[in-house]
């Protein structure tokens, strides 16, 4: 009866596993926690997919790339800096409509006059162009600009003025999506779009004039059909790459700092080809949409139920391994999604997924406890208590592990005078210095193979053969210690003279070899792996006897003997009387010149 009344217990259990589950996931989509995340998994969606050419294949960039400014900085019949003259881009517009460019986009600015023959040159090449996109980052009430004398200037030469696309990063920096218009005027590429479909574009295809929509980007930074400003300029250029075809015209060259992260990674990428990525995906018909709220909302409460709901049929542990092929599936399945038009959340229902998964985890355990409690009640009326612990003992979970006695080598290291020179720094300092120094000491340690039992302070136990066996013990101990005083300690020492400390350390170390009471100790909150015993005192106090001594380093004759490949470095110190022990110890050490 007391088991069927758990069992009925746990499928509640399950059950508030998953409520809660789906809840904090939904609670987290609703208030955006996790968007920063989202953003990053939906990079990963776009790169993953990869290029398609094809997507701005009505494109063209003209860049004012590096070669661009460095042509005209050397030019003899045309010398000029950037700024251009506004003359210099009305003949870019000449050749540019001789050569049959379907329509044309400038991303410059051209709010302020400069001197008057070189404005009217460009307004006469625009008046002949006809129908120019014109981009502009200041805009006023209701849409108006001083783009070449303002709105109604342009509207003599057929022109278009637009927002400039670039105000549309997002929580993490990176330029992911465009919308229908900014403040009344229209957003550069939905202006682009519509020159380029000949018909203007409905606030409708975006769901609202200033709903932001996802920018299909056809590929990394080059992606985009290319040619050099000066070279349009020169005229000498194919015209049948632009022919037929949209041409927008901007900075490229890093110097002149319109590049910007995108969705695609590799670098950033230029201003104006994000233009051509937000036009195209808006000549398109915005192809990449997000997918409805209601369904990210069912894909979390799906996600944060399957590893509970196969709990119930009584997987126990294997629900587990199913919710990680879950989640797995499910990451493929937002990428195919993608890949078809659709953003789905990743990041919420995954969420869902991981808390169910924790928690059914915990109550599979609880479970566990209870059914191994019972059959222990129920053995215990038949048999001894030894026989019911050893039937039991492949299912004990008790961490408090039996200990095992073996032959190993253990130190202990500290930082002579670290006390004194923490009193006079700061918390922040001391902690940022000792965290250095352990690093270095660790790194040695575990390079050769020892156990990390426990930082005192600025102090370092380890042991060498335990837990795995290791018949070279003692000479791993000694390689550690050897780098630990020479090159560790040197580089720490470095270290500290670069941040401006006045003077360095020394340090003390102590190996002693011998037979170790070596396993996990403490309470079941928390246990420690340990090394018990005289061997672990005696090592203790060589380190503390280096203290008064010309050496860094004392190795007790047990640790000399068991060395496989004494050094010839290893030199007899003498004889000395160690706290604890009856008899006096021999103790050796490196040459002082040898680390």
């Amino acid at each position: 009866m007391q088991r069927l009344r758990w069992r009925r217990r746990r499928r509640l259990l399950l059950a508030l596993v998953a409520a809660v589950a789906a809840a904090v996931g939904v609670l987290s989509y609703a208030t955006g926690a996790l968007h920063r995340t989202e953003l990053q998994t939906l990079d990963a969606r776009y790169q993953v997919r990869g290029t398609d050419r094809s997507l701005l294949d009505r494109f063209v960039v003209v860049g004012i790339d590096a070669p661009t400014l460095s042509f005209f900085a050397t030019s003899k019949t045309h010398p000029a800096n950037w700024p251009f003259p506004r003359r210099y881009d009305a003949r870019v517009v000449d050749n540019l409509v001789t050569a049959g460019a379907a329509h044309i986009a400038i991303d410059l600015q051209f709010s302020q006059p400069t001197d008057p023959r070189d404005d009217y040159a460009l307004a006469e090449s625009l008046a002949h162009a006809k129908h120019v996109v014109l981009a502009t980052t200041a805009v006023g009430p209701h849409g108006s600009t001083d783009i070449l004398g303002g709105n109604a200037n342009l509207r003599r030469f057929g022109d278009a003025v637009a927002a400039d696309a670039s105000i549309l990063t997002d929580a993490t920096g990176i330029i992911s999506r465009t919308q229908y218009s900014y403040q009344g005027l229209e957003t550069f590429p939905a202006a682009i779009a519509a020159q380029a479909a000949g018909h203007a574009i409905a606030p409708g295809l975006f769901g609202g004039a200033r709903r932001q929509v996802p920018i299909d980007y056809a590929g990394p930074p080059g992606t985009a059909p290319y040619v050099s400003y000066w070279r349009v300029f020169t005229g000498h250029f194919p015209a049948s790459l632009v022919r037929g075809r949209t041409v927008i015209i901007g900075a490229t060259a890093p110097i002149l700092q319109d590049r910007h992260a995108t969705p695609m990674g590799a670098g950033l990428m230029a201003g104006t080809e994000i233009v051509a990525n937000a036009a195209a995906t808006v000549l398109h018909g915005i192809p990449l949409r997000d997918a409805p709220g209601w369904l990210n909302v069912l894909l979390i409460l799906a996600l944060g139920s399957v590893v509970p709901a196969l709990g119930l049929r009584g997987w126990g542990l294997r629900a587990l391994g199913a919710g990680l092929v879950v989640g797995a599936l499910y990451a493929l399945a937002a990428q195919l999604v993608f890949n078809a038009g659709r953003i789905i959340t990743v990041v919420d229902p995954e969420l869902a997924l991981l808390i169910s998964s924790f928690g059914t985890l915990a109550v599979t355990y609880l479970s566990e406890a209870f059914e191994r409690q019972h059959a222990r009640t129920t053995f215990a009326r038949f048999v001894p208590p030894g026989v019911v612990d050893e039937v039991l003992s492949s299912t004990d979970d008790d961490l408090r592990l039996a200990g095992v006695q073996r032959v190993c080598t253990v130190m202990f290291s500290d930082l002579r005078g670290f006390t004194k020179f923490s009193e006079t720094q700061s918390v922040d300092r001391v902690i940022a210095v000792v965290n250095h120094y352990l690093n270095e000491m660790t790194e040695a340690i575990l390079g050769a193979g020892g156990t990390l039992i426990a930082y005192m302070g600025d102090g370092i136990m380890a042991v060498f053969g335990a837990p795995l066996e290791q018949d070279d013990h003692a000479d791993r101990a000694l390689r550690a210690a050897r780098e630990m005083i020479g090159p560790r300690l040197a580089g720490f020492n470095a270290w500290l003279a670069e941040q401006g400390y006045e003077s360095g350390f020394r340090m003390g170390v102590g190996l002693n070899t011998g037979p170790v009471m070596c396993g996990n100790v403490g309470a079941e909150q928390r246990v420690e792996y340990t090394a018990i015993g005289d061997t672990t005192n005696t090592a203790s106090r060589l380190e503390g006897m280096t203290k008064n001594s010309e050496y860094m380093l004392f190795v007790a004759e047990a640790t000399r003997e068991a060395l496989h490949d004494p050094p010839s470095d290893l030199v007899f110190v003498d004889e000395f009387e160690v706290r604890g022990r009856q008899a006096k110890m021999r103790v050796h050490s490196l040459s002082p010149a040898a680390p």
